[in-house]
């Protein structure tokens, strides 16, 4: 769940020497996180990166390129075997149940800040930063299609009945899945979080050969 093909303007343009790269990377997720792509500012960045402004330019190109980068380290850290996991449970129900309890603790841990990077951080982000806009939206729109996917493969193993909209499925779960991030950022505890599984599941039909 990562952008794909990033434009050349926001590519990396070079590594200064003596530089923890994936450190201050980790530094600035966390700002990001917290402040929101447009408030967080290149001094704030700096700081929290033990890094100067030309240093900052020279690793990561600019403050688009370097959210984008801190997005894609966040997906891969933090999501891509847990999607992965879901498609490959063979059972649809069980998948969609692990799939949102895994989410619950994700989006509450103690090791980060809690809620959904790419839904929190990019929420509000001006015509400005189109480039940002379009690469979050497309990472928004991936998960309804992971979703999707899934539900395509229990249509085909018969958990599923074949007229049954999952489409509107696909984009509820993916909706729900999203707005988990407010209260995770609220401070709910996991294991209230981790009711939605619990109803998730629930917006499933069964299947009329079941």
């Amino acid at each position: 769940m990562k952008p794909k093909n990033l434009p050349e303007s926001l590519a990396a343009r070079g590594r200064p020497r003596n530089f923890d790269r994936q450190e201050a990377l980790v530094s600035a997720l966390g700002v990001f996180w917290r402040r929101g792509y447009e408030p967080a500012s290149l001094n704030e960045l700096c700081a929290a990166m033990n890094i100067k402004p030309p240093s900052l330019y020279a690793a990561f190109g600019n403050k688009a390129a370097l959210f984008l980068e801190a997005v894609n380290y966040y997906e891969d850290t933090f999501w891509d075997a847990t999607w992965e996991r879901m498609l490959k449970e063979a059972d649809l129900h069980q998948a969609i149940s692990d799939f949102f309890c895994e989410a619950a603790d994700i989006l509450t841990s103690q090791s980060v800040p809690c809620g959904c990077l790419v839904v929190l951080a990019a929420i509000n982000v001006s015509p400005d930063s189109q480039e940002v806009y379009e690469a979050v939206k497309a990472l928004r729109e991936e998960g309804r299609g992971y979703f999707l996917a899934r539900l395509k493969q229990g249509v085909e193993d018969g958990q599923l009945d074949k007229n049954e909209d999952i489409n509107g499925i696909a984009m509820t779960l993916n909706t729900l899945l999203e707005g988990m991030s407010i209260p995770a950022q609220d401070g709910i505890s996991r294991k209230e979080l981790a009711k939605i599984a619990v109803q998730a599941v629930k917006l499933l039909p069964r299947s009329s050969k079941a």
